[in-house]
């Protein structure tokens, strides 16, 4: 697992190749991370099923409490077999865009 902090933000990368060790380390160390925006980085993980990131609903709705960003990576998936809950994206890049427009939302008051 790799912790990468950029600003308000963390990103959090599986380097092990074995997804439920690395939700289950996710979930375990959440509270150091629970007062900054998250990405999940699962775009290096082949195969992911829609059933493995509705794993991360739990968290992500900690997160929403918290008034703060759950985003996850995933390349080559289908984005429309998701839960409007989660928010799963491509790319790195529009991960940092989504939260940075919730960001503004927020401040916003929306």
């Amino acid at each position: 697992m790799k912790v990468d902090q950029k600003g308000h933000t963390v990103t959090i990368k599986n380097t092990q190749g074995d997804f439920n060790s690395f939700l289950e380390k996710v979930t375990q160390q959440f509270k150091t991370f629970e007062k900054q925006n998250i990405i999940i980085d699962l775009s290096a993980d082949a195969g992911l099923t829609d059933k493995d990131v509705k794993l991360f609903l739990p968290l992500v709705k900690q997160q929403k409490k918290a008034k703060k960003s759950f985003v996850i990576v995933v390349s080559d998936f289908d984005f429309n077999a998701v839960s409007d809950k989660l928010i799963v994206v491509p790319s790195l890049l529009e991960a940092h865009d989504i939260i940075e427009m919730e960001e503004i939302e927020r401040d916003l008051g929306f």
